[in-house]
């Protein structure tokens, strides 16, 4: 499976078309594939405040988990032999986010002494247990303060996938 689509349309023809309110939005990274699914939201009075909402979206989205587990499981094997990545669930239910087990990938680097330093202060200040964390927590923060920037990032580089691809043959 490369192509971008080619994953959606399988699960389109594959999932049980009642698990979802629309068609499903699958991310992807070298590594996995996550399956995300919006559910419909549970019905609550209008006078409901967000707590309550949050509380029914978290409600919703473990029996969700808990009735599709089996299902899920034989749908993401059949997937994971399909494209040779890791397949891993996430559910949307209002603004509730509820990403199911996934995946935890090691990724190696090296670095000078001033990034260590960075990651040691992280440490000793208790933000963080040891420098592995210290680093997801740097990239999870940046990730969070340049979303904008990075899917501009992303947009440009499926824009080269799509001249590359229209170009002659390598």
């Amino acid at each position: 499976m490369t192509t971008r689509t080619t994953a959606e349309a399988w699960l389109a023809g594959r999932l049980p078309q009642d698990w979802f309110t629309g068609p499903v939005e699958v991310s992807r990274d070298r590594d996995e594939l996550i399956i995300w699914g919006d559910l419909a939201a549970p019905d609550l009075p209008d006078d409901a405040d967000d707590a309550d909402r949050e509380v029914a979206a978290r409600g919703r989205a473990k029996t969700f988990r808990e009735e599709t587990r089996e299902r899920r499981i034989e749908i993401a094997r059949e997937l994971e032999h399909l494209s040779g990545r890791k397949v891993s669930w996430g559910v949307r239910v209002g603004g509730h986010e509820s990403l199911f087990t996934h995946l935890a990938a090691p990724v190696m680097t090296r670095l000078r002494q001033p990034e260590r330093r960075v990651l040691d202060t992280l440490v000793d200040a208790g933000v963080a247990r040891s420098r592995a964390d210290a680093l997801a927590w740097c990239v999870k923060l940046v990730g969070e303060r340049s979303d904008t920037w990075l899917g501009e990032l992303r947009a440009a580089m499926e824009q080269v996938e799509e001249v590359r691809r229209k170009g002659p043959a390598a």
